[in-house]
């Protein structure tokens, strides 16, 4: 298996992807495609003693795109950057899977051109997960698609089950609507269509769903898969994250207010050690972009080397999982008959 790595994607680039990658092709046995300014990759992979390495392939590119450029055209106007050759690499079958921690929108275009959404997929979702109460959530969609339509949300509910069980390991993912009250009647008309649609699937047999699930039930682990259009999605991503922060930052600040708050600390710097690893990005890796026909996986844009060789791991699993083949499988419960 061949994992294409856009070496200068990301806040670190390319130090952190491209060891990353290196590191993952260590671990895992796979090789991995580094794309980038080959110099400047030789250098990282020479100061690490990974120049001689087998497993790692130097392609080159010689632009980058940043997060200034338009994500809708920087492709076509790089058409030598490291993600643009990346995606040529996917498309053309020289690689499995495609891992960058650049341009959020760019790489949408981009795994939408080059990867193709699965035949019947209204729009690709971009779907993170992050810890809750007993375990994780997945979030789907959260930032690729701010405007949806009902189809859309089944869709992304049905796509968030199949990777829940294939590659999280969630037997029967519980789907919860992201909505302002958990009554069947609350909800704008996109979430009271919605609604029916998932309800119907949920009577079939078809998915698990619970129903209208409030946003501060998801940190909660009111459910395994929490559907919402991508603006909703997003700020609420932002949002848990800004609390987390928030709530990391005052428990700091507690524990340095005297000495005996030092001597507390002390006392509890173990279970504060765990509470701490939960909000541990790095160990995630990445978000999928689910509803695309190759696995592309976005690493978040400060991904250090041990995200991105997370990251290689998740592209590794979804390409093994038959996740996209699940999908085609499904695709009739996932349409409305026009």
């Amino acid at each position: 298996m061949k994992i294409i790595v856009d070496a200068m994607g990301g806040d670190n680039a390319p130090e952190s992807a491209v060891w990353g990658g290196a590191l993952a092709a260590q671990e895992y046995g796979e090789e991995v495609l580094l794309v980038g300014d080959p110099d400047r990759i030789m250098q990282v992979l020479r100061a690490r003693g990974m120049e001689n390495t087998s497993a790692v392939t130097i392609m080159p590119a010689s632009d980058l795109v940043d997060m200034h450029d338009d994500p809708a055209t920087v492709l076509r106007h790089k058409p030598d950057s490291s993600m643009a050759v990346s995606f040529k690499l996917l498309k053309a079958g020289e690689g499995d899977a495609l891992v960058s921690a650049g341009n959020t929108g760019a790489l949408l275009t981009g795994a939408t051109l080059y990867g193709g959404r699965i035949k019947g997929i209204r729009r690709g979702a971009l779907a993170p997960v992050m810890p809750c109460k007993g375990g994780q959530v997945m979030l789907c969609d959260a930032g690729a698609n701010t405007e949806c339509t009902a189809e859309m949300l089944l869709q992304f509910a049905f796509l968030g089950a199949l990777y829940a069980e294939k590659i999280n390991g969630v037997k029967s993912p519980r789907i919860g609507l992201v909505n302002n009250g958990t009554e069947d009647t609350k909800g704008d008309p996109l979430r009271k269509e919605a609604y029916a649609l998932l309800k119907k699937a949920g009577d079939e047999g078809r998915l698990n769903f619970i129903g209208n699930v409030e946003g501060s039930m998801v940190p909660l682990g009111a459910c395994d898969v929490a559907v919402c259009d991508g603006y909703s999605g997003n700020v609420m991503l932002k949002t848990i994250e800004g609390v987390a922060k928030f709530m990391a930052g005052e428990i700091k600040g507690v524990f340095t207010r005297s000495l005996a708050a030092k001597l507390g600390y002390l006392m509890c710097k173990k279970g504060l050690g765990s509470f701490r690893e939960q909000f541990n990005q790095d160990k995630i890796g990445g978000a999928p972009f689910i509803g695309i026909a190759k696995p592309v996986i976005k690493a978040h844009g400060s991904s250090g080397e041990i995200a991105v060789m997370n990251a290689v791991r998740q592209a590794i699993a979804y390409t093994k999982s038959g996740m996209i083949e699940a999908v085609s499988e499904n695709i009739a419960y996932m349409t409305i008959p026009e």
